[in-house]
């Protein structure tokens, strides 16, 4: 009997707090280190290893070492893009992984006039037979889909396994319903085993001639609504299946041992300084030792600013009585004093994502892609694209044309070409 490991959603980079930061490496680590010690024959790694294309140079270094020990062990681990892994220039972290022989991309494919021809990676060691789609910007990978040649791959035995980073309209949660999706017909029949990625919950499906949709939720987290998720006891890991000329089965597999505590306070109808004696009070004598904390607030003050409250006060005491890391979530707690432009507590990218969706709210705009919640993802991937640096030597007519190329990209205005 054979088996391979199914892990996606790393993020890794997401987070500029250091000690989340920290985290989010250890448990990458811990999850390489665990794929080693069960002995697993291959890796399925569903996009997003990465937080952006580009990330810093000591995230990677952190990774790589961490790949490595899974890669030294003669374990391959096969790979798609996922939508945070593309470039303006159209090569990321992922190609220069591949070059390295760190990962093997199995995205193999080509174009034979208007219909999409996918490779199969064979594992040497088990005959498993390995594809998949990347994802692009946007949720423009249904261009692939719409695209796709289903009949060879149909017709080929198993075993097979197909790796994907979509969201699938019909197996979508109710909180991603502006989520661009892609229905589950568009995957061919027929494979074992389907490892999804992008969708930061875990869940276990399927559908006509389509068993075993996998997909397991980001391995630490990327977004404020994983680390609430993760506070309220929900468990981050990966998948380990196992196969001979078939799957026969698959169980979820925990990675990382830190707890969480969550607090919700509904602090309507009452002032500043009362609503900030609650928190206080509530959280007195609470064991946050080594835990991460989140606390979400919501309702409208009757008197005072939520500033006033004391929200970073509460942090700091947190901190020093041992919490690994205090995420506020203030988003949904207002004034009637004066407006508040920011939440206050949380971290650059969490306020950044913030202000862009109370701004798409204010905004009147005919294009979907820049409403709602898809708008502020699209205006924190722009944001995100246009931080990055001219490279060393690049001309600034060059560094221009790049940088407006890919704004126009993220907006919809220009597609990029098939990767």
């Amino acid at each position: 009997m054979h088996k391979f490991a199914h892990f996606a959603d790393a993020h890794l980079g997401a987070h500029r707090e250091p000690k989340l930061r920290r985290m989010e490496l250890q448990v990458f680590d811990d999850a390489m280190g665990k794929c080693v010690e069960m002995g697993v024959d291959f890796v399925l790694a569903s996009g997003d290893i990465f937080h952006v294309g580009i990330p810093d140079l000591a995230v990677v270094n952190a990774a790589v070492r961490s790949m490595m020990k899974v890669r030294n062990a003669g374990i391959p681990i096969y790979a798609i893009y996922g939508s945070h892994d593309y470039t303006p220039n159209g090569t990321s972290i992922i190609d220069v992984l591949e070059t390295a022989g760190v990962i093997v991309n199995v995205f193999k494919h080509e174009f034979e006039g208007d219909r999409l021809k996918l490779r199969f990676t064979v594992d040497e060691k088990t005959g498993a037979k390995v594809t998949g789609i990347s994802a692009r910007k946007i949720g423009l990978e249904s261009k692939y889909y719409e695209a796709l040649d289903k009949g060879p791959l149909e017709e080929e035995s198993g075993p097979k396994l197909f790796l994907f980073h979509s969201g699938l309209t019909e197996l979508k949660p109710e909180y991603l319903s502006e989520m661009e999706t892609v229905g589950v017909d568009v995957l061919p029949k027929g494979f074992d085993y389907y490892a999804g990625g992008h969708i930061h919950q875990r869940g276990e499906y399927k559908a006509e001639g389509r068993e075993n949709i996998v997909f397991p939720g980001p391995l630490f987290t990327g977004y404020g609504v994983d680390l609430e998720a993760t506070a309220r006891g929900e468990r981050r890991g990966l998948y380990v299946a196992e196969f001979d000329d078939a799957l026969r089965s698959k169980r979820f597999v925990p990675v990382g041992d830190f707890g969480g505590v969550y607090r919700e306070y509904e602090l309507g109808g009452i002032n500043a300084v009362e609503a900030g004696r609650r928190v206080r009070e509530d959280l007195h004598g609470v064991d946050v030792e080594g835990k991460l904390v989140v606390i979400r607030a919501h309702g409208e003050l009757a008197g005072g600013r939520v500033s006033e409250v004391g929200f970073a006060e509460v942090r700091e005491r947190l901190s020093e009585r041992g919490a690994l890391h205090v995420y506020l979530n203030t988003r949904s707690l207002k004034s009637k004093e004066a407006p508040e432009v920011l939440a206050v507590g949380q971290d650059a990218s969490a306020i950044e994502r913030t202000m862009f969706e109370r701004g798409a709210g204010q905004v009147r705009v005919s294009a979907e892609r820049l409403k709602g919640q898809r708008g502020a993802a699209t205006a924190v991937e722009l944001l995100d694209t246009m931080r990055q640096r001219p490279k060393l030597g690049e001309q600034k007519r060059e560094y221009g044309s790049k940088m407006t190329g890919a704004g126009m990209r993220i907006m919809g205005l220009e597609e990029s070409g098939a990767k």
